[in-house]
């Protein structure tokens, strides 16, 4: 028998190496590419948007951009009322503070002024 044609020839290990290699470097050059895939809803966490800002006509200016904590402490010292017009990115046009949902929940979420005791 010839030692070309023996499997445990050292050619044939070492082309057997060669090809499990090969076959690694693809396998992990795949599983890199498929992991940088974003399906949304296919149990991969997409991410997270930077906080929305918001814009709000203060004493007739515009004013902003302001964070939602922003937004909610310029609720409590009264500086943005119902009436007051906020404009976020996506809006096509300003509105009113009540007509703004997450902007109307803030006022719920404010506590009201402290009693004056007498």
């Amino acid at each position: 028998m010839n030692d070309n044609n023996k499997f445990f020839s050292m050619d044939k290990l070492v082309e057997f190496g060669m090809g499990i290699a090969i076959a690694a470097q693809m396998v992990n050059s795949m599983n890199k590419a498929l992991n940088e895939i974003q399906i949304p809803g296919a149990g991969k966490v997409m991410p997270l948007q930077t906080e929305m800002v918001y814009y709000a006509v203060i004493d007739g200016k515009q004013k902003g951009p302001y964070s939602i904590t922003e937004l909610s402490r310029l609720i409590a010292e009264k500086k943005i009322v119902k009436e007051t017009y906020i404009w976020k990115p996506g809006m096509k046009q300003w509105d009113l503070a009540q007509n703004i949902s997450e902007v109307l929940s803030l006022v719920a979420l404010t506590p009201p002024p402290l009693p004056i005791n007498r």
